[in-house]
């Protein structure tokens, strides 16, 4: 047994039993292991983005992390994008890079790089193995780290010699730390506050928003008066008809800080006093109103769920009825404009219980956010740390966590090309996933900004760097060139027609939906 073997071996040992990768030269011995660890399944991405964005995405659905596998100090640069997503929405991963044997080091080849300098802003535990005997064990280290509570990425660094050498066992898996639980003094203190009758938000974040937790909160939420709030880009968030209900903080700083307004009391379940996401001249950066009191629950690496069951006991709110989302009527015929709240509405109408939503349509999905509350219930996922190019890779990777569920990605055409060589992963796997891309024909959001941060120009040069209609993209063409159906929606009826299908139906399809 090499050490690529005992690496493999000792991965799946700690419960990691998918890697997504894009492999060189460097990684040959772990690419050959595979052959012999079976129970390992290999997913190849054709770009390193998209290889991390999808052990995000696994990550977020399995509730464990996967393994990448990612080729010397350019691969990680080229993946760094979506681990910084990643880390936002506190998922837990394992990075492997391959670098050059440790004989080969002195002689500064070509692709020779500071991989640990490239690691670290991204990574919460780097270790680069030196023996083949020790890889297993650093391997399981590599778990028990990225397992940690909220969720960390681990970079374990492969010398090329450290696979091909002589290993000598299987390293078991390490015990994972559990989630630390909210002081009882934490619980007693937001009980107190929620009973002054202020007028307060509670905002949370993280397996708070899902199942039982969700409930808790919403019972809190009912016993006190309370506003119930997520983050804008909260990591997942189970929606849809029968969930309860949460209110989304806006996305523009103005917004949210009149959103806010006259909160006198905002209790942090496992997030953040919110923030703008960039300044702005004479903007708020700062969300939280002057005079608000802000109280910590709990802290991202503690246990929400269960301080939101042990307040829900302090509140004596077992018996309230959280606020659920109802079945409205959808007012809309099919002669009505193809745009982007009717595309939402459509997809509100046709999409399928226990469905998965990635949404990354950003100016086209953002101010229609409360639509897919009138969809059936589902999961839905967000781009957590706002570099685009996210969510295709997102969605690739909880197709594989979650094959017996239907996945819907909204995308804006302009993200959409940041990852596109998802869409080849997507064929290739047969994943169960239909991408709906609005095409708007530019970077909308940006011409928004463009406006929003004070900019003197906006002429004819500044207008054609956010413009992507000269020429157009040819999603018909792309999305089969890498293997996926792909359907133009120029009509709204056109477009009801071919996303229907695609839910009634199960593998990889796109939707062109062409915006007015």
């Amino acid at each position: 047994m090499n050490g690529a073997e005992s690496l493999l071996k000792s991965l799946v040992a700690s419960d990691v039993d998918v890697c997504f990768g894009n492999p060189g030269t460097s990684e040959m011995h772990f690419v050959a292991a595979l052959d012999a660890v079976k129970t390992m399944r290999p997913v190849l991405g054709l770009q390193e983005n998209v290889v991390t964005g999808a052990a995000d995405g696994y990550a977020r659905m399995a509730g464990k992390p996967a393994a990448t596998l990612l080729h010397l100090g350019p691969g990680l640069a080229n993946g760094l994008s979506n681990l910084h997503n990643a880390r936002r929405a506190s998922s837990p991963i394992v990075n492997i890079v391959g670098d050059h044997a440790s004989s080969h080091a002195r002689y500064d080849a070509p692709l020779a790089s500071d991989i640990a300098g490239f690691a670290r802003p991204v990574s919460d535990w780097v270790h680069t193995s030196t023996s083949a005997r020790s890889v297993g064990a650093d391997a399981a280290r590599a778990v028990q780290a990225a397992r940690s509570a909220p969720g960390y990425i681990s970079t374990l660094i492969l010398p090329a010699d450290t696979a091909w050498d002589t290993a000598d066992e299987v390293a078991a898996a390490l015990p994972v730390q559990p989630r630390a639980h909210a002081a009882d003094s934490a619980i007693d203190r937001v009980a107190g506050a929620l009973r002054r009758n202020r007028k307060t938000v509670l905002l949370v974040r993280g397996d708070a928003l899902l199942g039982e937790a969700l409930i808790a909160a919403g019972k809190i939420a009912a016993k006190t008066g309370a506003r119930l709030i997520c983050d804008t880009f909260a990591p997942r968030v189970e929606r849809g008809v029968g969930r309860v209900q949460v209110e989304r903080l806006p996305y523009f700083g103005e917004h949210a800080a009149a959103f806010l307004a006259g909160t006198e009391q905002l209790i942090l379940v496992g997030a953040r006093p919110p923030v703008s996401f960039f300044a702005y001249p004479d903007k708020p950066s700062w969300l939280t109103p002057d005079g608000c009191e802000i109280t910590v629950l709990t802290h991202p690496h503690e246990d929400g769920p269960a301080a939101l069951s042990a307040l829900v006991d302090a509140l004596d709110a077992r018996g309230a009825d959280a606020r659920i989302n109802p079945r409205d009527a959808v007012m809309l015929t099919l002669d009505d404009p193809l745009d982007a709240k009717n595309i939402a509405r459509i997809v509100a109408m046709h999409l399928p219980a226990n469905a998965i939503v990635a949404d990354e349509g950003i100016s086209s999905t953002l101010p229609h956010y409360d639509v897919l509350n009138n969809a059936a219930a589902h999961d839905f996922l967000n781009l957590t740390g706002g570099a685009i190019g996210s969510m295709m890779a997102v969605s690739t990777g909880a197709a594989i966590a979650r094959p017996d569920r239907k996945v819907v990605t909204l995308v804006g055409d302009g993200s959409a090309m940041y990852t596109v060589q998802s869409l080849w992963t997507q064929a290739r796997e047969n994943l169960d996933i239909v991408t709906v891309v609005f095409a708007n024909r530019g970077y909308k959001v940006l011409n928004n900004e463009l406006i929003r941060v004070g900019a003197e120009s906006n002429g004819p040069a500044a207008k054609a760097m956010l413009d992507l209609g000269t020429p157009a993209l040819d999603w018909r063409s792309i999305g089969q060139g890498l293997g996926v159906a792909t359907t133009r929606a120029t009509s709204l009826r056109a477009f009801d027609d071919a996303f229907a299908s695609s839910m009634a139906q199960r593998g990889p399809r796109l939707i062109e939906a062409v915006l007015d």
